[in-house]
């Protein structure tokens, strides 16, 4: 996926809000502020992916400010309330009918918890919505192939199950029970370093996916959405070795699309900005889950 023009005002919003959240240094402020300008005047081109503008971005804050984990406090908020909901979200999964049914209703909880995201332009949540989002989820998917996901991860032995953000990694939980349940052995790598409000081995280990997960690691970068040439040893031999990806989240829906995939990918998100909802066809706050092959 390409940026369109709109990105420009959402790197650089999400870039100032970062900012604040990372010091309250002015001087510091205004140094990183004028930084994160000179990076779009050069690198914002038709050309570029949104998710790898975005790591720039992350990085040159992080770098200029001295502070490594800008979200760290909204990220322990986010799994402390996504763990309250969870109860819930397990019963919801619980009830379905049958075996594919379940895994329709724990891949819908996956996709609610997408919504927990800071600062991008006209997207807003609260943590109060995801239940009430979870027990009206049942149709609401604007791209809905979950059946040929079922189906994939039928056929595979080994799934890799790419995480997104803090807080929604506790719903994560739930559909990676549900894909072992199919036989499969579940892998789950999350980002080696903080970058944005995106889980690491520290989230997920809160909400307890290092006690569902048949492995947990984490794939060696603090890039936004997926750059391999950065990943780790470790999470490039089960990139390679599984049989089905399950990718989380816009950053990697912008990065995955742009690269030759050698098996299926399921990517499931929430289209909270118009550029990803145009790029799938559909409107702008829709759950799509779409594979790849």
């Amino acid at each position: 996926m390409k940026v369109e023009v709109e990105c420009a005002a959402c790197v650089l919003h999400r870039g100032y809000m970062e900012i604040l959240e990372a010091t309250s240094d002015q001087a510091l402020q205004f140094r990183a502020v004028t930084a994160l300008m000179r990076l779009l005047s050069r690198d914002f081109k038709p050309a570029a992916v949104p998710a790898k503008l975005g790591t720039k971005r992350d990085r040159l804050v992080k770098k200029v400010t001295g502070n490594s984990d800008p979200y760290e406090k909204k990220k322990w908020l986010s799994n402390k309330r996504a763990l309250e909901v969870l109860p819930q979200a397990k019963r919801f999964v619980a009830s379905g009918s049958s075996l594919e049914a379940r895994f329709r209703r724990a891949c819908l909880c996956a996709i609610v918890g997408n919504i927990i995201e800071f600062d991008i332009p006209e997207h807003e949540f609260k943590f109060e919505d995801i239940g009430r989002l979870i027990s009206q989820a049942e149709g609401d998917l604007a791209v809905d192939e979950v059946g040929r996901i079922y189906d994939a991860a039928k056929r595979a032995e080994e799934i890799l199950y790419l995480t997104d953000n803090a807080g929604e990694i506790a719903f994560d939980t739930l559909l990676v029970r549900e894909l072992k349940n199919l036989g499969a052995q579940v892998v789950v790598a999350v980002k080696g370093k903080p970058i944005v409000n995106d889980a690491t081995l520290l989230d997920a280990k809160a909400v307890g996916m290092h006690e569902v997960a048949d492995d947990l690691f984490s794939n060696g970068t603090d890039a936004v959405g997926l750059f391999l040439q950065e990943c780790s040893k470790r999470f490039l031999s089960h990139y390679r070795s599984a049989g089905l990806v399950v990718a989380k989240g816009m950053g990697y829906a912008e990065t995955l699309t742009e690269v030759k995939l050698r098996v299926p990918h399921a990517l499931l998100l929430r289209t909270k900005c118009q550029p990803v909802a145009n790029f799938f066809g559909v409107s702008k706050g829709k759950n799509i889950a779409k594979l790849m092959t």
